[in-house]
């Protein structure tokens, strides 16, 4: 009988994996060398799904499971667990979490799924360590991080009373940076600078708004401006290297406007 298509990925990963037959570079590999691989390429299914590429996200779908399938592997080679083990404990969570799909089948709105979901994630931490910030990655971008950590304390009821005082306390951040910039002192500017940034990301998050999301926009909008900029000076016949000041401060001000006419998706605009 013929594999499935996921029984031959996994004989594939397999025989990579051989001691004696496969890939020195394969077999060398960890948990921990794997790790980086996985982000990345959870990074790049976001990346074509957000171009829109189809074909790409097939592709970096494909990936993105061969890393699931790689750490599956090493793990039953260490005797920790199996990909059917790690297909199993997802199928049940889904059931778990979705009493009104699989159990009583009663009509909820999505408010009232979110309470349930929350009611049974609450349930399957019992027994496991009870610190309030426990589960939040390490390794999440810094900005999602913050925002997540927020997040979890305002559950308990530590949180600013509403984005007012957050505006106030961004304000007292940026002076205290001020005073670190001005004392020319490195790691405290570092440690004010980081303290500003979390309490903007502080009062994203009372706004509705995604800080990691909002930074990469204007990364993209920046980027497209400076292309913008770049392809205006070869025109002209010459290079942004080779422009004065004011020059340069003009081929800005062109950009903008030229964007601003003609707004592109932050991929696109971000190459």
């Amino acid at each position: 009988m013929q594999d499935t298509p996921i029984e031959r990925l996994r004989r594939i990963m397999a025989r990579l994996r051989d001691p004696e037959r496969g890939c020195a570079w394969d077999r060398e590999q960890s948990y921990g060398t794997i790790a980086p691989y996985t982000l990345e390429e959870a990074y790049e299914v976001a990346d074509a799904i957000e171009r829109g590429d189809v074909d790409d996200i097939r592709d970096e779908c494909g990936d993105l499971l061969l890393q699931v399938v790689f750490l599956s592997q090493i793990g039953a080679e260490a005797g920790d667990f199996t990909f059917d083990d790690v297909a199993t404990s997802i199928s049940d969570k889904l059931v778990r979490r979705h009493p009104h799909v699989f159990a009583d089948g009663a009509a909820r709105t999505p408010d009232e799924i979110k309470v349930v979901w929350d009611a049974i994630k609450a349930e399957e931490r019992v027994g496991k360590p009870a610190g309030i910030i426990d589960g939040v990655p390490v390794d999440l971008p810094p900005l999602m991080r913050a925002q997540k950590l927020q997040k979890r304390l305002a559950k308990v009821g530590f949180d600013w009373s509403g984005a007012d005082d957050v505006v106030d306390k961004v304000g007292e951040e940026l002076e205290e940076f001020v005073v670190a910039v001005r004392d020319g002192d490195g790691p405290s500017m570092e440690a004010e600078f980081g303290d500003l940034l979390f309490t903007l990301a502080n009062l994203a998050r009372h706004l509705g708004i995604d800080a990691h999301a909002a930074l990469r926009g204007s990364n993209a909008r920046f980027a497209a401006r400076v292309r913008h900029m770049d392809d205006a000076a070869r025109r002209a016949g010459t290079t942004l290297g080779a422009a004065d000041a004011p020059t340069l401060e003009q081929l800005w001000s062109k950009a903008k406007d030229a964007l601003a006419k003609h707004p592109t998706t932050a991929r696109e605009a971000d190459g």
